[in-house]
């Protein structure tokens, strides 16, 4: 670091655990942003460890503490399953708090006990700065606020935002090198690319856009290479995003805040993303409370917020989090950015599914949501419901106008039962 380094050098991971008191709150990045070596050192002495807490969304790597290795010891505490914490929360040995993404550090701010920030970083630059990489999230929010012990992964892109951290605000640091987690943009299906199409053609030139992870978002971004002057502003980027940036589709040229850049608060796809983001000017990682705020996201002007769900019931109701009324994830920022492009100056809210599922033998469209299931986008809030069948616009519509417009969309297999369930609510 040419001298600008201020403070001692690298430590082992093991370090860590002088700065974990009784009843310390870990806060550890989601997806990418996590400090493998860091983790694997709190699992393996745990022993020496009392009433500390690891507060995380979407954790990619399984651990022994997840599963009730360590409880008393070691807990950890989930704000969005993933496919690592989803089995540990149905066998009760890790907990989920409900919460929209955008407050996440909030709830943080308001933990009892001690803090500590723990993230996989950027190799320093000369001037002595590591950067989140992938990441700004919630922890983006305490830097120089809270203690932050970080390791250093040689792999983890350098970024642009306020994701920046200094090395003498770290009280130490580790080096590791080790590749990302990828995860691929699923491929789309005839089902995907007819959702996509619905969508792609309500899109005005110019309009900044949110659009999530999976199959209809993927096909949705591959479509939309006939568009001009597109900005993004998302919680989530992923691999799609790369060639409507280079092509020139994406210049974020009319947005409101932050034009030119395209901001996102996490990355997660493949090497080639990973790449992308290397000290890539174009793009900023910004702290979810503000990248989430549906009050920053409505002052975007044609803001277009496209998300999927599981079920949407006669009154709109979009129960996006669980599957058949169990927990499968959590509420992340669905409702922030439908929020947000509720009060957007031309703004769109998109909530995409398929109309069937388990083979078509399942109705995704029903008169009451399953039991058991959690409403993550408000009846009040939903605009635009998309399946393969057509788009059910639901803003500003009376219930009887709504349950009309959602089994017009449904897949006519299941048309006439949903019309006699309507009449017995006496919504027809």
């Amino acid at each position: 670091m040419n001298g600008a380094r201020r403070g001692p050098g690298p430590v082992a991971p093991e370090a860590v655990l002088d700065h974990l008191q009784p009843g310390t709150n870990v806060v550890v990045p989601l997806a990418n942003g996590e400090p493998v070596t860091v983790l694997d050192a709190m699992d393996a002495h745990a022993d020496r460890l009392q009433g500390v807490r690891v507060h995380q969304m979407h954790a990619l790597h399984d651990r022994p503490h997840l599963h009730g290795s360590a409880h008393g010891r070691l807990d950890h505490v989930s704000y969005f399953l993933s496919s690592v914490t989803r089995p540990a929360f149905h066998q009760r040995t890790i907990d989920l708090v409900p919460c929209h993404f955008s407050e996440v550090p909030l709830l943080l701010r308001g933990l009892a006990g001690p803090m500590l920030v723990t993230a996989s970083v950027s190799p320093p630059d000369a001037h002595g700065y590591f950067t989140l990489g992938t990441n700004a999230d919630y922890t983006a929010a305490f830097i120089g606020r809270v203690p932050f012990f970080v390791e250093v992964n040689a792999q983890m892109p350098r970024t642009f935002g306020r994701n920046q951290i200094h090395v003498s605000q770290v009280v130490g640091w580790c080096e590791a090198d080790y590749p990302l987690v990828e995860s691929p943009p699923p491929e789309p299906n005839a089902v995907d690319e007819q959702i996509g199409e619905l969508v792609v053609e309500r899109i005005p030139h110019g309009a900044t856009l949110q659009v999530g992870i999976g199959a209809t978002p993927t096909s949705i971004l591959r479509q939309l290479h006939g568009h001009r002057d597109l900005g993004i502003h998302t919680e989530v980027l992923s691999d799609p995003v790369i060639d409507l940036v280079e092509s020139g589709v994406v210049t974020g040229i009319h947005k409101v805040r932050r034009p030119s850049k395209v901001v996102t608060t996490f990355a997660l796809g493949t090497k080639r993303l990973y790449d992308f983001l290397d000290e890539h000017l174009a793009v900023e990682l910004l702290p979810v409370d503000w990248v989430n705020d549906p009050r920053v996201i409505a002052q975007q002007t044609q803001m277009v917020s496209i998300n999927a769900t599981t079920e949407v019931d006669f009154l709109g109701q979009c129960a996006s989090e669980t599957i058949g009324g169990r927990y499968w994830s959590g509420s992340g920022g669905q409702a922030d950015f439908a929020r947000g492009a509720m009060y957007s100056r031309g703004g769109q809210g998109f909530v995409v599914l398929p109309s069937t599922a388990r083979g078509g033998t399942i109705s995704r469209i029903v008169p009451r949501l399953s039991p058991g299931s959690a409403v993550t986008t408000m009846k009040n809030t939903v605009d635009k419901v998309v399946t393969e069948h057509g788009v059910a616009e639901l803003r500003g519509r009376g219930i009887r106008e709504r349950t009309r417009a959602l089994v017009a969309i449904a897949d006519p297999a299941f048309r006439d039962e949903l019309e006699r369930e309507a009449r017995t609510l006496g919504y027809w």
